[in-house]
């Protein structure tokens, strides 16, 4: 049994969270650059620009990308042989988020009541954490920041199998253009298929981790998401909804098997700034 002290898993997600807020992916990078030349909109290249300075801007200045650095995502893949010692798990995850935020002027966007008082809890705690039990005895950590704008624009339906591939895709089509400039696009649409309800959602949020530049390892969910990022980028939403060809820079697909009498959609809308860094310990 391999041991683990919890303040090496504070110390890392501190890290991971300034990270993820001022450097983007290069597979996202890419994806910019590759849509702005062929962007037909005048309008829609000068905001692709403008949105790549910022990147170029706070990757050189160590800042935050966005001023929405948004609710700490973290998914952990836990080895079963792995143990934490030297403190709580999930404590010393909302330790790293609360220094990360303090010690990179991140800004703090959680509120402690969700309805009634809405309180900021002034240190972006507590963290929304996904954990996944696997073998081995590694832990790896992902810190995603999720803006509210993007995940605002978020839906899941509880469709059926009359609904077919074509109502699927009808449904997340229309997601896209029902959230309009809302999200800032250009967008990255994660997709989740199959589960219950909840599990859905998790999908099409685990969805957005892949790179941007890989291929669904399924031909027939490549296809469809090839589908789906032609038929959204027809919209004519455009770079931060001011029009053009460029709505989304990728379309994310997951499933997992459902119960026969339902079949549960989740869109989870992601805007450019696909954030996300991942350590193994």
């Amino acid at each position: 049994m391999r041991e683990l002290d919890a303040e090496r898993i504070s110390s890392e997600v501190a890290r991971l969270s300034m990270e993820a807020n001022y450097y983007l992916g290069e597979d996202v990078l890419r994806r910019l650059r590759e849509f702005r030349e062929r962007e037909k909109s005048p309008t829609g290249r000068e905001t692709l620009d403008i949105i790549l300075k910022n990147y170029e801007m706070a990757a050189r200045e160590h800042l935050p990308s966005c001023q929405d650095t948004g609710v700490a995502v973290v998914f952990v893949e836990f080895g079963q042989d792995l143990h934490i010692v030297g403190g709580d798990f999930n404590e010393a995850i909302n330790e790293g988020v609360r220094r990360g935020y303090r010690d990179g002027y991140l800004r703090k966007s959680m509120v402690d009541d969700p309805v009634i008082e809405r309180r900021n809890t002034g240190d972006n705690t507590p963290a929304v954490i996904h954990t996944e039990i696997v073998p081995g005895d590694r832990l790896k950590l992902t810190v995603a920041p999720k803006g509210g704008g993007a995940e605002n624009m978020s839906e899941v339906r509880m469709m059926t199998a009359a609904d077919g591939l074509e109502g699927v895709m009808d449904f997340v089509v229309d997601r896209v253009r029902r959230s309009g400039g809302n999200p800032c696009p250009p967008v990255v649409v994660g997709v989740g298929l199959g589960g219950n309800f909840e599990q859905s959602a998790l999908l099409a949020k685990k969805a957005l981790l892949r790179p941007l530049d890989s291929r669904h390892p399924e031909e027939k969910w490549a296809k469809v998401e090839e589908t789906l990022l032609e038929r959204i980028n027809r919209l004519g939403i455009g770079p931060q909804g001011f029009g053009g060809t460029t709505t989304a820079l990728a379309v994310m697909i997951r499933t997992m098997p459902c119960h026969i009498a339902s079949m549960p959609v989740a869109v989870n809308m992601q805007c450019h700034a696909a954030r996300h860094k991942s350590v193994v310990l």
